[in-house]
């Protein structure tokens, strides 16, 4: 359960710290404080489930590449469908929605690395 609680942390807190990033860093994608929690929830739920999607129909036995690649995708695709449905959120042109849909799988998967090496470290202190 502490494993569950802890990725889903760490995905949050890497979606949105790549969302802000984003807007720091590419001048054609805006955020309101609003959007941004919104859009962060938002993005969890839809890339869980394109990931799960792609992960279960597509592919039996991916291998590493191809779990990045995915990942990337699924990425893309939750991108684009919170900059629909989140109003708030604004990304003008194709070339900001690869931009930041690297930021953000950045950010996430940083985020994820340094959730699982907490994890790793509090069992070994528990020892």
């Amino acid at each position: 359960m502490r494993r569950l609680r802890m990725r889903v942390f760490s995905s949050l807190i890497g979606i949105a710290v790549g969302l802000i990033v984003s807007a720091a860093l590419l001048s054609r994608f805006s955020v309101t404080l609003t959007a941004l929690v919104v859009a962060t929830l938002v993005f969890w739920v839809v890339h869980i489930v394109a990931e799960l999607l792609a992960l279960r129909v597509f592919f039996r036995d991916p291998s590493f590449l191809m779990l990045l690649v995915v990942s990337l995708g699924a990425t893309v695709v939750s991108l684009f469908i919170v900059a629909l449905f989140v109003s708030g959120l604004s990304i003008h042109g194709a070339a900001t929605y690869v931009e930041a849909a690297v930021i953000i799988w950045a950010c996430t998967s940083v985020s994820l690395a340094a959730g699982r090496h907490r994890l790793r470290e509090r069992r070994r202190a528990e020892r």
